[in-house]
């Protein structure tokens, strides 16, 4: 555990960021491998399938995920106040609501999948790969969100070494079971789905075993969980508008994949291909603002918000230097990516001219990401979860629309920094304000702010 209330900012946060990044390296690793088999030893039409599942369950996990993000916030403002009952008990009611929420969105997925398909005008002949693949990754909701959960408790109390390990644990055991069930055993689309899930079910067992021997504050176990309703409620409180948040964006996802599919199988291919290089290439920038988040926390518990201002220039000098260098990458080196995972000439041209147009806007995203970290780690969601509705709904998914009418799948790509640059400049008046300082869980003096 980090106390990052106390010693100099910049190395604070880039000390906390830097085991996050590295374990957000391997968990792309998850995706970039899943990938690569698909493309090459599936194929083209599989390789769609898989990137139109993605958005889906996206959809499904958003919510649960936001009221989870709450939950990490009041740890890290508990942990920063040194209130460690409090702690227990958030960490108790985040278990028991996960377990929960798992098994509802479970059984929602399964049921709803073939509808689904339809409202978004999925091509035909791609929904039996798509909904195989989709079925067996729910299936294993329950191990995704009991993994995520203890990683997110752990990030909250300061610790984001802990999670690294287990996450490459994870990711080795993920490529080797991939090569085992796609390219020993044949088992196609599914078993790349089926490598993901137990992976993460059994990184999930060992660090239940783990933390049950060796940590101080967290057990995990069935026996003597307490679910706590005003902790719940404060995290609702936090968490409903990320989680929000996170649901509108993955809706725009469906959106957005739904003007994709109207330009074909090498299209929805392309986008699934270059997606994931720009969720790898987004990476830092994301990190630098989670670690900010938990940093604004405990300093806003320990009655040390004069510290915030100082975190937030360091990160943003940090992964601005980090953001333009991934700029630079995909320039030059853009197409030679997407021929990793595919020798579809169509594809990796579409892709690639994604790569261009999106990347030269990655300084812009980091700044939105950033700044709009200091408010969440501060309790205040609300204001972050409406400007991302405004960019997503009346910037970006309009514009994709209008755009591809007049000039193809490119004027599809051209709506997501429309909507970056408006959710930067909305986010920096709101920081500029400073009224997300008065939503702090744990209160501190006045004249303090």
């Amino acid at each position: 555990m980090r106390d990052l209330s106390q010693g100099p900012v910049a190395k604070q946060i880039l000390i906390f960021a830097m085991p996050m990044l590295i374990g957000n390296v391997f968990q792309q690793m998850y995706n970039i491998v899943d990938t690569i088999i698909i493309g090459q030893y599936i194929g083209t039409e599989a390789l769609a399938a898989a990137g139109a599942s993605f958005p889906v369950i996206f959809v499904l996990v958003s919510l649960v995920i936001g009221i989870t993000t709450g939950t990490t916030i009041i740890i890290s403002q508990y942990y920063g106040a040194k209130n460690y009952e409090g702690i227990r008990r958030a960490i108790d009611t985040a278990f028991i609501f996960l377990f929960i929420g798992s098994i509802f969105l479970t059984i929602l997925g399964l049921v709803f999948i073939e509808d689904i398909w339809r409202l978004i005008g999925l091509p035909v002949h791609l929904i039996p790969d798509a909904t195989l693949y989709f079925s067996v990754y729910a299936a294993g909701l329950v191990l995704m969100f009991g993994y995520n959960a203890v990683s997110a408790v752990l990030r909250g109390l300061g610790d984001s070494k802990t999670p690294l390990y287990f996450l490459i644990i994870s990711t080795i055991l993920n490529i080797g079971f991939d090569l085992l069930f796609v390219l020993v055993f044949g088992w196609g689309i599914g078993g790349v789905a089926f490598a993901t899930v137990l992976a993460q079910g059994i990184a999930f067992g060992l660090s239940v075993i783990y933390l049950n021997r060796t940590h101080k504050l967290i057990r995990v176990a069935v026996k003597g969980l307490v679910f706590d309703w005003d902790i719940f409620k404060k995290s609702l409180r936090i968490g409903i508008p990320t989680g929000m948040q996170h649901t509108f964006v993955s809706l725009g996802m469906l959106a957005l994949i739904s003007i994709v599919n109207r330009f074909g199988t090498d299209t929805i291919a392309a986008y699934t291909i270059a997606w994931r290089i720009d969720s790898f290439a987004a990476m830092p920038a994301m990190n630098f603002g989670l670690a900010l988040t938990t940093f604004v926390g405990q300093n806003l518990g320990a009655n040390r918000p004069d510290r915030v201002k100082q975190g937030l220039r360091a990160t943003l000098i940090m992964s601005t230097t980090v953001s333009l260098t991934v700029t630079l990458v995909a320039w030059f080196f853009g197409r030679h990516l997407m021929g990793v995972f595919t020798d579809n000439e169509m594809v990796i041209d579409i892709g690639y001219n994604y790569l261009i147009i999106v990347s030269s806007f990655y300084v812009i995203f980091a700044a939105m990401f950033v700044t709009q970290s200091v408010m969440r780690g501060a309790g205040d969601t609300l204001v972050p979860m409406f400007i991302t509705l405004i960019a997503l709904w009346l910037l970006r998914i309009p514009a994709s629309h209008f755009l591809s009418l007049q000039y193809g799948e490119t004027g599809i790509w051209w709506g997501i920094p429309v909507a970056w640059t408006f959710g930067f400049i909305a986010a920096y008046i709101y920081y500029l304000t400073g009224r997300w300082k008065r939503k702090a869980v744990v209160k501190f003096e006045q004249e303090k702010l």
